[in-house]
């Protein structure tokens, strides 16, 4: 697994950082989602300047902690990118998974 993105969390339950692979090198922002009723409805949505690039679901580990699985995608990717957004030291790593 590879650390794909470095981010901050903000008071109003937002994350500001960047994400850089080899094809990507951009600011991004993940961001609460609207409440919806279904349950399969995603808790974060991910942006790029205007552009939603992807979705972020609150799961927790069988050790107890609290990490969110994002998917990223657009239609210049040759496939969706599978990440976990995770605490460490105090910041959020963003790392990629297969």
């Amino acid at each position: 697994m590879a650390q794909i993105g470095n981010f901050k969390r903000g008071e109003d339950g937002s994350y500001v950082g960047t994400i850089r692979t080899l094809s990507l090198n951009v600011k991004a922002r993940i961001m609460p989602a609207e409440s919806s009723q279904n349950d399969k409805a995603p808790d974060l949505r991910v942006f790029v300047g205007s552009v939603e690039i992807g979705a972020a679901w609150k799961r927790t580990s069988q050790e107890n902690t609290v990490y969110h699985s994002v998917k990223l995608d657009d239609p210049s990717f040759p496939a969706p990118i599978f990440a976990n957004l995770v605490e460490m030291d105090g910041e959020h790593a963003l790392i990629w998974s297969r």
